[in-house]
């Protein structure tokens, strides 16, 4: 489990081909410094096993069923990625619970910037619209946000200057591809009242 409160934004070093998967390897000292090989830990929300630590490089496998339903097939050398380390018994929550298993790719439909701050806007595939409500929670590459506005087929949220310099987010344009995972509670209710 994760909260959704980015620790790292981090740099990809290195996209090394394993067909049918990937290596996915970060530079970020700090987590290097703590990690252990078997931790999880969420990038661009997405839970994956951390495979190596060589230096202040972080390795990942992402197979083939991670890289269809997610933006890090996607990724080459130079982006970054969000990163959070998983929930601990005792930890403060902050966020919201996020599972860390993407539901679905979604994209940047428009991006309105007001000084620092940005109302972004998402389209979603429909499953997962369902599953939104107005201050409802949403994560979004693994961050997680208070849902402003849900229409049929996109959402909006409003990002403060700390969330765009802290997170991909800020570096994200229209048409860009995000992870979406919705809130763990919404998918329960919506399988209860579908019966």
């Amino acid at each position: 489990m994760f909260t959704g409160l980015v620790q790292i934004l981090a740099e990809v070093v290195d996209v090394v081909p394993e067909p049918p998967g990937v290596r996915l390897v970060i530079r970020e000292a700090r987590l290097a410094a703590t990690a252990k090989v078997g931790d999880s830990v969420a990038l661009n929300g997405c839970c994956l096993t951390l495979v190596a630590v060589e230096g202040e490089r972080l390795s990942f496998q992402a197979g083939e069923e991670t890289l269809s339903r997610t933006n890090l097939g996607e990724l080459v050398s130079g982006d970054f990625v969000n990163l959070e380390t998983s929930l601990r018994v005792g930890d403060p929550l902050g966020g919201h619970y996020v599972t860390g298993h993407i539901d679905a790719v979604g994209t940047v439909h428009a991006r309105h910037d007001d000084g620092d701050w940005c109302t972004m806007w998402f389209r979603a595939p429909w499953p997962q619209m369902k599953q939104m409500a107005s201050k409802g929670s949403i994560a979004v590459d693994g961050v997680s946000l208070t849902l402003v506005d849900v229409a049929e087929d996109r959402f909006s949220v409003s990002l403060i200057p700390h969330t765009l310099n802290m997170t991909t987010l800020g570096r994200r344009k229209i048409g860009d591809r995000v992870n979406l995972e919705t809130d763990v509670l919404a998918k329960y209710v919506q399988r209860q009242l579908s019966y």
